[in-house]
């Protein structure tokens, strides 16, 4: 919920509602003048830190050496734990094995018709001519197949026909199984050689991967900040093997969850399990919820004044560096943007420095949405509102007259009238919605 406020100084409000004799004791009728009105939208708020990284194991082991300890700033790139993991160690080993691990290659295949025998021509140039057909019968494919059943009869009456010419029919007759066969295994030999490839790749990527986790265990500050000991709880630490390799990469910093618990040397941790927050406090941030009544009024720039519960009597200043587009529905239906500021110093009533705040504090916010100096300003009492009119009660020789308006900065006690209205009228201040058409003044 935001709440609007105004800002106006008790004198000006005064001179606005002075009362004259002789008016019904529930109406007084004021003079408009020139007064500065504030427009005001309060709103709840959060102070946030301007980077939060949560360091979490990246495998299974035990805390091997803590360099820091709670609440210690460090530096970017400061070592700030290491873990013992051989696991993730013997897994990096059998990575670098596997991408080193050659890969068989497959042959061409060859087919040799044998020599006849010519002392027994027939019977033996026979028993060949059976023995070719057997090995032509057992090709896959089928159209290579029939080619070489073919070549064989084709051989055969050739050897009929010229016996003279067989050692040559013969050769031949060889050399056109060799072809049929190497043609039916091309296809084969070019799926191997990309499997053995994506083989040889995945076993490069599991290196990669298994080496990282293994740069991971020692643990580095992503930037400059204060420094949060703890582990969440749940996690737990990978399988072996080529899957687990993949899946096991180092763990990005994110926000922590769960319910943190002390770390030390020596403690057993799981993979993914919070080791180190770092929190950059360099520049202190403010997250409010601004209704969406109230949110067309926020613009970068926009400044703030803003209060927490953890410091009483102190004022802070801010101004909005953004106002996001995603509403966040409230508990009473409405719904809220968030709005982001950047907090600056702040000061004690008594004009003492006021301490610098934690992130995670609450906060009220008061975002001056529009300011009139000099404006003719008007008591927010004497506004009436009517369907989607504002009208005001003008004081026309002692009879009220009725006068629509249109209005500007709207303070909490007086709001500026843009239409409808000069500097010197008098108008209804008190009773406003009580009044009527052409009715008594005095």
């Amino acid at each position: 919920m935001t709440i609007r406020r105004g800002i106006t100084p008790l004198l000006v409000l005064l001179a606005l509602t002075g009362c004259s004799s002789g008016q019904p004791s529930n109406i007084q009728v004021g003079e408009v003048k020139r007064a500065p009105v504030t427009e005001v939208v309060e709103a709840p708020a959060t102070i946030g830190a301007r980077a939060t990284a949560t360091l979490r194991s990246p495998a299974q082991g035990t805390v091997k050496r803590l360099y820091v300890s709670e609440g210690q700033h460090v530096d970017k790139g400061q070592i700030l734990a290491t873990i013992s993991s051989p696991q993730a160690r013997d897994q990096l080993k059998q990575a670098r094995q596997a991408a080193k691990t050659p890969t068989a290659s497959l042959g061409t295949p060859s087919f040799r018709v044998a020599s006849l025998d010519t002392g027994a021509f027939d019977r033996a140039l026979g028993k060949q001519f059976e023995r070719a057909r057997k090995e032509a019968r057992k090709i896959e494919d089928a159209r290579a197949r029939k080619q070489v059943l073919h070549a064989i009869d084709v051989a055969q009456a050739q050897q009929r026909a010229q016996s003279k010419a067989l050692a040559d029919i013969t050769a031949q007759l060889g050399r056109s199984i060799s072809g049929a066969l190497s043609g039916m295994t091309s296809g084969l030999a070019a799926s191997m050689s990309s499997l053995q490839a994506a083989s040889k790749g995945q076993a490069k990527a599991a290196m990669k991967v298994a080496q990282s986790t293994v740069d991971a265990l020692t643990i580095k500050a992503p930037f400059s900040g204060v420094v949060t000991l703890g582990r969440a709880s749940g996690g737990g630490g990978g399988t072996g093997g080529l899957t687990s390799l993949l899946s096991q990469l180092p763990v990005q910093p994110q926000q922590s969850s769960g319910t943190g618990t002390q770390v030390a040397t020596g403690v057993p941790v799981s993979a993914g399990d919070a080791i180190v927050t770092v929190t950059d406090v360099s520049r202190l941030t403010l997250a409010a919820n601004v209704d969406e009544t109230d949110v067309l009024l926020v613009k970068p720039g926009t400044t703030a004044t803003v209060e927490l519960d953890a410091v009483p009597g102190a004022t802070y200043q801010a101004s909005v560096t953004g106002v996001g587009v995603t509403p966040m529905e409230g508990t009473t239906g409405g719904v809220s943007y968030p709005v982001q500021l950047r907090l600056g110093s702040g000061a004690f009533d008594d004009g003492g420095k006021a301490p610098t705040p934690k992130p995670g504090m609450s906060a009220v916010t008061r975002l001056t949405v529009r300011q009139a100096p000099d404006a003719i300003a008007a008591p927010a009492s004497a506004i009436v509102t009517s369907g989607r009119e504002s009208v005001v009660w003008l004081d026309r020789n002692g009879t009220a007259e009725r006068r629509v308006v249109k209005l500007g900065a709207q303070g909490e006690a007086v709001v500026q009238v843009t239409e409808g209205l000069s500097v010197g009228d008098r108008i209804v201040v008190k009773g406003a919605d009580s009044v009527r058409q052409g009715q008594a003044l005095s």
